[in-house]
C-alpha cells in the first residue's frame, strides 16, 4: 500500500533519484512502488518527443495520455500520429470533453475569447482528472527554464490530495533538450519552423519573435500563462469530476 503523505514520499523520491539522470529517473520510476499506477500525459508539443522517446525505450508500453481539446492545430495532431508510429507506443490514450460537455459550454467554439480558464477547464482539465483518477503518479516534460513559477521544480512533486508529479527533465536546459532531438534524430514538430517554441491550442497560440520568452506566444496579451493542469498550491486547482 502507497504511504498516505504525499510530502513524505515525494522527499523520499527526491532523495533516492537526486543524482540520476533524466532517463534513469524515467526508468525507476514507472516501476518504483514509491509510485504506483503511473502514466505519461503528453501534449506532443515542441519538446514532448524527448519524453515520448525516452518511454519507447524503457516502457514503450506505458500508458500516453494524449488531451485532444478538439482546437489543436492540424500539425499536432498529424504530428501525434507520426511520432506514436514512428516510437513505437502502443498505448497512446486519446482524451477529450464529451459531446455533452461541448454542447453544454461552448456550443459556438468562441468560449476560449471570453474566458479562456473555463475554456481550458472543460476541454483539458475536467477531461484529463476523469482519466487520471485511475493513476498514483503521472509524468510531465516540465522543465525549471519554462517560466518563473517552475524555477524551484523538482524530479517529484505532491498533487494533493493523492497523486505524485514526476517531472524528469526538471534540471534540464534548452540546449539540452535540442541536443537530445539532434543526437537520438527524432522528428520535430512542423510549426517550430514555422516561429512557435510552445504549442497549444490554435486560437490561444501565435508565433513568437526572436528574442522573446518562448511561451510568450500562449495566450499572448492575457493574465494567464498555465492551461491549468499544472496548477496546485494555492493556484487553479483540478476540481473533482465524476466519472
Amino acid at each position: 500500500m502507497l504511504d498516505g503523505n504525499l510530502d513524505t514520499r515525494a522527499g523520499r523520491l527526491n532523495d533516492r533519484y537526486r543524482h540520476h539522470a533524466a532517463i534513469e529517473v524515467l526508468r525507476r520510476a514507472v516501476t518504483d512502488p514509491d509510485l504506483g499506477q503511473v502514466a505519461l500525459v503528453s501534449s506532443f508539443g515542441a519538446e514532448s518527443v524527448v519524453l515520448l522517446h525516452m518511454v519507447s525505450r524503457v516502457a514503450p508500453g506505458l500508458p500516453v495520455l494524449f488531451i485532444d481539446t478538439q482546437m489543436l492545430f492540424a500539425e499536432t495532431l498529424a504530428y501525434q500520429q507520426e511520432v506514436s508510429a514512428k516510437l513505437g507506443l502502443t498505448n497512446v490514450q486519446v482524451i477529450t470533453a464529451s459531446d455533452a460537455e461541448i454542447a453544454a459550454h461552448d456550443p459556438d467554439g468562441t468560449l476560449h475569447k471570453v474566458n479562456p480558464d473555463a475554456c481550458c477547464d472543460f476541454r483539458k482539465t475536467v477531461p484529463l482528472e476523469r482519466v487520471l483518477s485511475g493513476y498514483d503518479a503521472w509524468i510531465t516534460g516540465r522543465k525549471r527554464f519554462q517560466n518563473g513559477q517552475r524555477a524551484a521544480l523538482e524530479f517529484f512533486e505532491p498533487e494533493p490530495p493523492t497523486r505524485l508529479r514526476v517531472n524528469p527533465l526538471a534540471h534540464w536546459r534548452p540546449e539540452d533538450v535540442q541536443d537530445y532531438m539532434v543526437e537520438n534524430r527524432l522528428p520535430r514538430h512542423p510549426l517550430v519552423a514555422q516561429g512557435y517554441p510552445s504549442i497549444g491550442c490554435a486560437p490561444c497560440t501565435s508565433p513568437v519573435a526572436p528574442g522573446e520568452d518562448p511561451r510568450s506566444g500562449r495566450w499572448r496579451g492575457q493574465e494567464k500563462s498555465e492551461c491549468g493542469i499544472h496548477f496546485i498550491g494555492g493556484r487553479m486547482v483540478r476540481r473533482k469530476v465524476s466519472a
